[in-house]
């Protein structure tokens, strides 16, 4: 088991509300991470799609992937905190989604930044894709990360 599938292990079971919309962690690497969302009613509005929340919490979960996965094995002694995220609804999205997440500055000049300044701030950005590869909502998150 490499550190990212370690790291993809604790955070599907840290977020209890990502959990209970149903978000699944698929992938974290180093800056990047991708989640998936299975359409259910829990998660349909009134015009049988995706809900705005449900897609919102998607997008949120992937940027922390992504924001885990530029810390590595660092991100146990961080202390992450979202501060302000931007979304854009694109297109109606039914199905399974897919949330593509990056960080906007590679992970070892964060990870740098922490250490010497003991706190950062930056972006990430997602793209959340239905079953087709459309993308249907953009989002960028904004992060502050201190030491813990």
């Amino acid at each position: 088991m490499t550190p990212y599938d370690m790291i993809r292990e604790q955070l599907g079971k840290a977020v209890p509300f990502a959990n209970h919309v149903g978000v699944e962690l698929i992938e974290v690497g180093d800056g990047l991470g991708v989640a998936a969302l299975d359409q259910r009613p829990e998660t349909s509005n009134h015009i049988q799609t995706q809900h705005a929340g449900a897609m919102f919490t998607l997008g949120e979960a992937a940027s922390g992937a992504a924001l885990a996965g530029a810390f590595g094995p660092m991100i146990f002694q961080a202390r992450p905190v979202a501060s302000g995220a931007q979304i854009s609804y694109v297109k109606i999205a039914k199905g399974r989604l897919e949330a593509h997440a990056k960080t906007e500055r590679p992970g070892p000049e964060l990870v740098k930044e922490l250490q010497e300044v003991g706190k950062t701030a930056f972006d990430i950005n997602v793209d959340i894709r239905d079953g087709e590869g459309d993308t249907v909502v953009t989002m960028t998150v904004g992060w502050h990360v201190r030491k813990a």
